[in-house]
């Protein structure tokens, strides 16, 4: 019964945030979209720095490869969108490699430098990129092509984006729930007990690091079909730091922390703007605080308020 459960919650979590898409009128539906760009972001840093407790700042700019590789692949190119697409994937992969090997070497501080000098590093190629990646004013006037002969268009894209949120979902929660991830939160814990255990430490923070960063690329690769332009303030390290908000406000390690954190603080702006005017930022910040200080067990620390079902 128990196996049966598990596939129908998943079904119906996907039928649901699916079905949201053909009720919401334009703006609504870019809000929406954007949203599960940001909650498949949070998903794979709250894996990242959560779990496997490795400080990156770099994830935005793997979005940022992403989205920049599989439009210049597809639109400048004029390569196949799967071909495209998979290439796409391969270099934030192979990126997130070689960034990982020297970096993931470091830790704590040191290793939130490397990975910010990183993202620096991307934000200024794509600023100074010329006709490639368009440069200050980034790359617009594309469209999604069609895939196997069929155009995605209107709320339907918006489906492909929860899907795109499930997938990141069910990957991690695997990940999290194998030995490689019990690895990974003995790591984040205590390093040297790991190693003592046989946790190949070097091995398992490349793999967490690669992982994460090239689901991050996916995410890019989604996003750059939302509004068909991307432009480097998108990825900019404003944003990281947002992710990062999103992360500890859900609950550090709670893949369910990480989406109640992304939808509360990327939907407070828009409800607090409208009642507080301009001010609505310092109520915002005001608001993270608090989060932060009384719930330091994040929004998902409020499950371990409801008490438990007692058996019958």
């Amino acid at each position: 019964m128990r196996r049966f459960y598990k596939p129908v919650l998943w079904l119906a979590g996907i039928a649901g945030a699916s079905a949201i898409a053909f009720m919401l009128g334009n703006y609504a539906t870019d809000v929406y979209r954007k949203m599960l760009i940001w909650i498949a972001l949070a998903l794979s840093f709250n894996f990242l720095f959560g779990i496997a407790g490795q400080v990156a700042f770099s994830h935005f700019a793997f979005a940022a490869i992403g989205a920049y590789a599989i439009v210049i692949l597809s639109v400048k190119l004029s390569l196949p969108f799967g071909v495209a697409f998979v290439l796409a994937i391969i270099l934030c992969t192979v990126l997130a490699l070689v960034v990982a090997i020297p970096a993931t070497r470091l830790e704590g501080f040191y290793l939130a430098l490397a990975t910010l000098a990183f993202a620096q590093l991307v934000t200024v190629v794509l600023n100074e990129g010329g006709d490639v990646t368009g440069g200050t004013g980034g790359i617009a006037g594309y469209r999604l092509p069609a895939v196997f002969g069929v155009t995605i268009r209107g709320p339907w894209y918006t489906v492909v984006l929860v899907l795109l949120v499930a997938f990141t979902l069910f990957i991690l929660r695997r990940l999290d729930q194998s030995y490689f991830g019990r690895a990974c939160r003995a790591l984040r814990d205590n390093s040297p007990a790991a190693a003592a255990m046989g946790v190949d430490i070097a091995r398992t923070k490349v793999i967490a690091f690669t992982v994460a960063s090239a689901l991050a690329g996916l995410a890019g690769i989604g996003y750059a079909y939302v509004d068909n332009v991307i432009n480097p303030p998108v990825f900019g390290l404003e944003n990281m730091f947002l992710l990062l908000f999103m992360v500890i406000v859900g609950g550090l390690g709670s893949p369910l922390g990480a989406i109640a954190g992304t939808v509360f603080l990327y939907l407070a702006p828009f409800l607090l703007e409208p009642l507080v005017g301009p001010g609505f930022l310092v109520v915002f910040g005001v608001l993270v605080v608090l989060t932060i200080l009384f719930r330091p067990g994040g929004l998902a620390g409020l499950l371990s308020l409801v008490p438990a079902r007692k058996p019958a």
